[in-house]
């Protein structure tokens, strides 16, 4: 007879099954009911509404929300079509957000379809779903990305509400920017003598530098006889001249995510001290700083389902509850790494200190940083080399996060944009917040993320002469929470003062973080 770990390896094996057919939204005829029993009762499977479940930790908390935020976008992409089949799309604003490249999972999703029943259905982590019974756009009008049914960007920036410009300008004018000619959007006003939708457009076009395209929309509805009316639908003048060709709507978001937060930071942070004359003792002060910052320093893990594991709890050998022995040696290695990094760092910072532009610093080096952090798990058979073989090649989830970090894919466009724009950046303030900011918001690598998002902040506070800052983890809460409010609402103040009150601390010699009670 099987024991009670052969039985849960089955069902595990039931349910790797499932996730390598790509699914994320598993229904409760997709398994076996033993197997649903044994994975939800320990905790891998985890029900979301009656009949849907999604993949889950065993060692998540009660209350945990990372895998929720992490399957919501496959998850509602499942149910929706087993709901409604091909009769659905998303909300013109919510499609002009995903074309923007804003994935935050949203508190309320608007869907669109003819058979919608006009109310809200609950999700967890007070998320629901409101399916509007409603006409579609015309099939031409709609794509299909990633499973999520969307008005094609012309169509979404016709249909949105005047609202949507000032209350979400970041996604509005990085929908905008992805528009390469006026014709992308000319035959659907026409087609519906949408005139002061015309208008609307051609003055949110010129908002972002594109005088161009927002003549061609003016000449071609009056030409067709229509009285239009240019009105800017944004509260503010863009601030940043975006180039004539967006690469990705995630590049174009980060240029205005950028030029958007900068000016805020400015006010909120301390002047820079300036580089300083003894670069030794700057260098010997860092070093001093190593323990508390070592000890202080997060991490951030992914999801799912391994073989490893699977055969492990078929041989008996597993205990969520009390087998640490996995733990204390990945703590080990980490501690390590983190010491080979520190010191891979420590020449970056050399270089800034000496006068070397930091962004290009950071460009060059933040690869080895990378390398040195894992190095150890290589070496002990954790990770294989091609694992630390550049960016990340698959998704990413930040725990408890809203935020879904760029597609793999994005990554490629988005880092040397990123760096491109550090390097180009005068104030060493605003280098610091959006430097460590924008690094997390990426999310460029599977792990090590906010350990090198701090290593890069260090580094950069460095070079405008202010002291190595340490993050102490009593302050975890309101850290991650600033980040999340920057990252989802676009809202950087909370982040840069922080930063900022951290930084002031260490300017004046305040004790920036104790070390526990051996």
């Amino acid at each position: 007879m099987a024991t009670p770990q052969e039985k849960l390896a089955e069902a595990l094996e039931a349910l790797k099954a499932l996730q390598d057919e790509g699914k994320v939204a598993i229904r409760s005829a997709d398994l076996s009911r033993l197997h649903r029993e044994r994975l939800t009762k320990n905790g891998f499977l985890r029900e979301v509404m009656k009949g849907w479940y999604i993949p889950a930790r065993a060692d998540e908390t009660a209350g945990e929300s990372t895998a929720w935020y992490a399957a919501y976008w496959p998850f509602c992409a499942a149910y929706l079509s087993s709901r409604f089949g091909e009769e659905w799309c998303l909300s013109p604003e919510q499609s002009l957000a995903l074309h923007a490249g804003n994935q935050t999972v949203p508190r309320q999703l608007g869907v669109r379809a003819p058979k919608g029943g006009n109310k809200p259905t609950a999700l967890p982590f007070d998320t629901s779903l409101f399916d509007i019974r409603a006409s579609l756009p015309d099939a031409r009008n709609i794509v299909v990305k990633d499973g999520l049914r969307l008005y094609a960007l012309p169509a979404a920036l016709i249909e949105v509400s005047p609202a949507f410009f000032e209350q979400h300008a970041v996604d509005a004018r990085a929908a905008l920017a992805s528009i390469q000619d006026a014709s992308e959007a000319l035959s659907l006003l026409l087609e519906g003598g949408h005139s002061t939708i015309a208008g609307r457009l051609a003055g949110a076009f010129r908002n972002i530098g594109r005088d161009r395209i927002a003549d061609d929309i003016l000449g071609a509805m009056r030409a067709a006889g229509y009285d239009v009316r240019e009105q800017d639908p944004f509260a503010t003048k863009s601030a940043l001249q975006l180039p004539r060709r967006i690469v990705s709507p995630y590049a174009g978001r980060l240029r205005l995510m950028w030029g958007d937060m900068r000016e805020r930071i400015i006010e909120r942070f301390p002047q820079a001290p300036g580089k300083p004359n003894d670069i030794s003792a700057y260098i010997k002060r860092v070093n001093d700083t190593y323990v508390t910052d070592a000890y202080h320093s997060l991490s951030i893990e992914g999801y799912r389902v391994s073989p490893a594991l699977i055969d492990r709890v078929r041989s008996g050998d597993w205990n969520p509850e009390t087998d640490e022995r996995d733990r204390e040696h990945r703590d080990a290695l980490a501690a390590r790494g983190y010491w080979l990094a520190y010191q891979e760092v420590l020449k970056s910072l050399e270089a800034v200190l000496r006068g070397e532009n930091p962004g290009e610093v950071a460009d060059s080096d933040h690869g080895s940083w990378y390398l040195a952090l894992f190095a150890p798990s290589v070496t002990a058979g954790l990770l294989r080399p091609t694992d630390l073989a550049g960016y990340r090649n698959g998704p990413v989830y930040i725990r408890r996060s809203m935020h879904v970090p760029p597609s793999h894919e994005a990554v490629r466009d988005a880092m040397p944009l990123f760096f491109e724009l550090l390097s180009q950046e005068d104030d060493p303030a605003v280098r610091v917040v959006l430097g460590h900011f924008v690094f997390v918001y990426i999310h460029p690598y599977t792990d090590g993320n906010g350990r090198i998002g701090r290593f890069l902040m260090n580094m950069l506070l460095g070079a405008g002469g202010y002291p190595w800052t340490v993050v102490p983890v009593e302050m975890r809460a309101q850290y991650m929470a600033a980040l999340e409010d920057a990252s989802v609402r676009q809202n950087i103040l909370p982040f840069a003062e922080v930063l900022g009150g951290l930084v002031t601390a260490a300017m004046e010699g305040k004790e920036q973080a104790a070390l526990p009670n051996p």
